[in-house]
């Protein structure tokens, strides 16, 4: 690097942690203004809020609009370079456009490692103890109750329940089929089922088990028994923002566990597995269009550069969210609805940089 190089990461760097902080205050401020009165009804001490929800909501915040920040302080940097005719004297002295962006590569490369770091690691754990808090203060879930609950736990096994108790971990009339192809194989079934949280087992009771092979048929009764079934109650906690919780090792081992019990609404879990690797990705594409975008200049000065790339930032948002929803009902793969953003945004960086005077 030279001195061109580190002069822009430098000042790269600089305001992309100041806009950080600026809309991380923002944004904590409408927060508390919008939750105060709960956490007054809560009766939860201010301390709390701060050590278990605005203490781990500030990195997940930050993350969330890292987009935004990033292509904010892009702009703002390369656009009073140009204002200043920085830009000008630097690409009249013989450096070209694709040298400028070198800098700015590297600045958003190092951004974007740390932010795969926190995503993968930090914020989850953070939102472990922010969504606790949660669920226990502000949305107050209640232990799960319901009736008629079809499970499949494998692939070839299905559970039914007439009801369940998530208070005591009861259920009632409880069938374990297990059918391959078109033949059922065998049949479990039991009047009561309790979870032993001391032996990680059920406790099924006035049971009966029903074994077909070859047509021949042999049934097994019994009063009760301890038995390992491939579900547990936490299957029947709540999933608000679960995803969200789950370290980059964690999130592959919950796939591969849904994936074992042959599971259908894994969507989620992939697209959030595969964000966390384009995510780094998309804030070097962000970079590269804020720097094309801003480098020359404008009679209108920063102002609108800066809106433009804002603009460009919520809809680099608005791209994700999309992406989001149409993996999540299955309309698109969870890897395509990850790479799309990156996908559009990189063509438009690549047509901007065809126009912008080299």
């Amino acid at each position: 690097m030279n001195i061109l190089d580190r002069y822009i990461i430098k000042r790269f760097l600089v305001a992309f942690v100041y806009v950080v902080l600026i809309v991380v205050l923002i944004l904590v401020v409408i927060d508390f203004t919008e939750k105060s009165d709960d956490f007054i009804k809560a009766n939860v001490p201010f301390s709390q809020v701060f050590a278990e929800y605005y203490f781990n909501y500030i990195p997940y915040i930050a993350n969330m609009f890292s987009p935004i920040s990033i292509f904010i302080a892009t702009v703002f940097v390369t656009a009073r370079m140009a204002t200043h005719t920085e830009i000008i004297a630097i690409l009249s002295s013989g450096v070209s456009l694709r040298r400028i962006l070198f800098p700015y590569f590297l600045g958003s490369a190092f951004v974007g490692i740390i932010i795969f770091f926190l995503i993968g690691w930090v914020i989850p754990n953070a939102n472990k103890v922010r969504i606790a808090f949660e669920n226990e203060h502000l949305i107050r879930n209640d232990d799960f109750h319901g009736s008629d609950l079809h499970l499949k736990i494998a692939p070839t096994t299905y559970g039914y329940l007439k009801s369940y108790n998530g208070t005591v971990n009861v259920g009632t009339q409880f069938t374990l089929e297990t059918i391959e192809g078109k033949e059922l194989k065998s049949k479990l079934k039991a009047t009561k089922i309790t979870w032993q949280p001391e032996k990680s087992k059920w406790l099924i009771e006035d049971y009966s088990i029903r074994f077909i092979d070859k047509g021949k048929e042999k049934i097994i009764r019994g009063i009760s028994k301890d038995t390992a079934i491939n579900f547990t109650p936490n299957d029947f906690a709540t999933t608000y923002m679960l995803h969200e919780t789950f370290t980059l090792p964690e999130l592959n081992n919950y796939i591969e566990e849904l994936k074992e019990k042959g599971a259908e609404n894994i969507e989620m879990y992939l697209t959030e597995k595969y964000e966390r690797y384009t995510y780094p990705l998309a804030i070097i594409i962000l970079t590269m269009i804020g720097v094309i975008c801003s480098a020359r200049k404008s009679r209108e000065g920063t102002g609108v550069q800066i809106a433009f790339g804002f603009l460009l930032a919520v809809i680099f948002i608005l791209l994700v969210l999309i992406s989001q929803s149409f993996s999540n009902v299955g309309s698109m793969g969870p890897l395509m609805a990850s790479l799309l953003p990156n996908i559009i945004f990189t063509f438009i960086g690549l047509i901007m940089y065809k126009t912008v005077p080299k």
